[in-house]
């Protein structure tokens, strides 16, 4: 597999997007998926280079995205990577996510923008956090409107685990 290092990617990242909340999102989705790959005993610096680059032009083509990243920004990149950023958004690709990695990164995005709002409301941001209270939050729809609640749970589908044990993952990672 052809991947270009954590830096040329974080490189990528610098020159795309100058959002620090969107900078910072990647990085989360970037560490949860290592997580999971470490878990799973899969390829931890793919896993982590396709969380932190798939909203590469999010920000400066949003109309595009994620099509302009894959066919313009990440040539030199596995297909493995760009087909996970595709099906991150079928809405817009018509590629639902068929692998694990594409079935996990879908069902981090949503969930940890949620999960991000949430622990901005907390003096100790994840620290404390219990699966359940998020579960809750997540049933009012005038806290973090613009996630959206149908690809929260239709990751949950995607990654046929009990929502509880994958938002408890997810805290985990961001309490190390």
């Amino acid at each position: 597999m052809n991947l270009p290092t954590r830096e040329q990617s974080q490189q990528l990242l610098k020159k795309y997007i100058d959002n620090p909340a969107l900078r910072h999102h990647c990085r989360m989705v970037a560490s949860a998926l290592e997580a999971y790959a470490q878990k799973f005993d899969e390829n931890f610096e793919l896993w982590y280079q396709t969380g932190l680059l798939h909203d590469l032009d999010w920000e400066q083509y949003p109309d595009e995205h994620p099509n302009k990243a894959v066919n313009e920004f990440l040539t030199d990149y596995p297909p493995e990577l760009k087909n996970a950023v595709l099906s991150h958004a079928p809405f817009r690709t018509g590629k639902d996510p068929q692998t694990k990695l594409e079935r996990y990164l879908f069902a981090c995005d949503e969930l940890l923008g949620f999960m991000h709002a949430y622990s901005l409301m907390r003096p100790n941001g994840f620290a404390g956090i219990k699966a359940g209270k998020i579960l809750k939050k997540l049933k009012d729809a005038s806290f973090a409107a613009g996630v959206s609640r149908e690809d929260v749970a239709k990751g949950f589908e995607f990654i046929k685990e009990e929502p509880a044990q994958h938002i408890q993952f997810l805290i985990e990672v961001y309490n190390k």
